[in-house]
């Protein structure tokens, strides 16, 4: 248990000012991470380019919100949080005007990666939110209000952005990103508060380059293998090398410097590796199944048959807007029963619904593409999700509190990139080897298969400090002090 006390925890300020604000900061994000889905066609006719360099765009974005969600939580530990906050709010807006008056893909996918340092502002509106609502109980239903908004707005965002881009062409949708990131950076200076960790400590930039270089290496070899037949295999395995010897060097590192980015104490513990493995098993097990694998059953000629116009209602939309429902009542949960508990439940559930799903998978009607969305939109977007993420939050260290949201933030975005090459990678195997319906089954069960992988290592997961509190049970790994905050 770390000696370093808290920081002064200010209640002075207005809370639902502060929701209000932070929910302002998360939509300035969610925009730019789902609004354009529908738009991806319209950017490639507009722009005169391909298919492909619209999807590397698309790349740059996630790799670039990737790789500042690793550090940048915890350098507003440091300079302080609304501050850096701020700062990533103008950089948003700015990358969105970038990306508003491209005359090409190039200037496109620069102003992408602009917009990519949004990518930890879900993380730092949790940190912020815990520094200004000590109580846990109304933390873990506030924190759950702000977390469903991740898994998109309630499916509206991608509707929008494709009624803009139809209506006054694709950087109209840039142009809303823009203000409403502007909107973002004037809730947060007048919502919040300034809070930053105790003591003065230096920023260890040598050890978020290694990182960043870990991280960005398996992003891009999982990009890479996920294109299967085309991949360049030399390259994915150059890319791991390279992730394990910067992981060296990033240990090697955190050992010797002053003011490390995270002790290897805390790298050794169970509430940094276990959270992050159950983090990215479960991104890995869900993602690519509910973003790639359904829509794609529900449209193949020779199964759903739908439209590609119709798919989003039967299967994305009611997916958002189920884990929209969902959150605040996961939190009423994790209020009364702890984050560990609620997420195990999810958890089970989801593995079951991803099992029914796959079964389902040779008679994919619309009613049964909604009723799998609906189900698992509930389990996994508005219950597993919020918990993983409130997780990341409860188990930091008090002197440290940026690290775990950061790291598991990095998680769950390689989660999503080994989800769709793994899981379409079988896909694809069993497909060619059967039939479809066969290729879709497969898929689904390695989802529910990693599920389970999830749940075995949620069980080392230590007990929070908040569960013991919402509970009123102390376990006995609470003297444990390597393992719990």
């Amino acid at each position: 248990m770390s000696t370093v006390p808290p920081t002064p925890r200010r209640t002075t300020g207005s809370v639902p000012a502060l929701v209000a604000a932070l929910l302002a900061a998360i939509f300035a994000f969610q925009l730019n991470a789902s609004m354009l889905s529908p738009v991806l066609a319209t950017m490639e006719r507009e722009l005169d380019t391909t298919a492909a360099q619209i999807g590397l765009s698309q790349t740059a974005f996630f790799a670039s919100a990737a790789l500042f969600s690793l550090f940048l939580p915890r350098w507003g530990d440091l300079i302080g949080r609304k501050r850096l906050m701020i700062g990533i709010l103008v950089l948003t807006g700015v990358g969105s005007v970038i990306s508003a008056v491209a005359p090409n893909v190039e200037v496109l996918s620069l102003g992408r990666i602009v917009q990519g340092v949004s990518g930890p502002i879900v993380p730092m509106a949790l940190i912020m939110l815990r520094v200004q609502v000590p109580d846990p109980r109304r933390y873990a239903k506030l924190m759950a209000i702000l977390t469903a908004i991740n898994g998109g707005i309630a499916g509206v965002d991608a509707l929008l952005g494709g009624w803009l881009a139809e209506t006054f062409g694709f950087r109209s949708v840039f142009w809303v990103m823009a203000v409403v990131a502007a909107l973002a950076v004037l809730a947060i200076a007048a919502g919040t508060l300034e809070s930053r960790s105790p003591g003065d400590t230096r920023m260890d930039w040598k050890g978020v380059s290694a990182l960043v270089v870990v991280l960005g290496s398996l992003y891009f070899a999982f990009d890479q293998a996920g294109r299967l037949a085309e991949a360049n295999w030399l390259m994915v395995v150059g890319l791991m090398v390279l992730a394990a010897v910067a992981f060296a060097v990033f240990w090697a590192i955190e050992t010797r410097v002053e003011h490390p980015l995270v002790t290897t104490t805390y790298l050794k513990e169970r509430r940094t590796w276990a959270l992050l493995s159950t983090t990215l098993l479960t991104m890995t097990g869900v993602f690519a199944v509910m973003n790639g694998l359904i829509p794609n059953l529900a449209q193949d000629p020779a199964l759903g048959g739908i439209s590609a116009g119709e798919v989003s209602w039967w299967t994305l939309t009611p997916y958002a807007l189920a884990g929209l429902v969902m959150g605040p009542i996961a939190g009423q949960l994790a209020a009364r029963m702890g984050y560990k508990r609620v997420l195990q439940g999810g958890l089970v559930l989801t593995t079951l619904g991803l099992t029914a799903a796959a079964f389902l998978s040779s008679n994919p009607t619309p009613f049964v593409l909604l009723s799998i969305s609906v189900f698992i939109g509930v389990t996994y977007a508005g219950v597993c999700n919020i918990m993983l993420n409130g997780l990341g939050i409860v188990l930091s260290p008090r002197d440290n509190q940026g690290y775990l949201p950061g790291m598991n933030s990095g998680a769950f975005n390689l989660g999503a990139g080994l989800s769709f090459a793994l899981l379409f990678a079988i896909n694809t195997f069993v497909t060619n080897q059967l039939d479809a319906a066969a290729g879709y089954r497969f898929g689904i069960l390695a989802g529910a298969v990693l599920l389970l992988l999830a749940l075995a290592v949620s069980l080392l997961i230590p007990q929070p400090e908040d569960d013991e509190v919402v509970t009123g049970h102390v376990p006995a790994t609470a003297t444990e002090g390597a393992d719990h905050v």
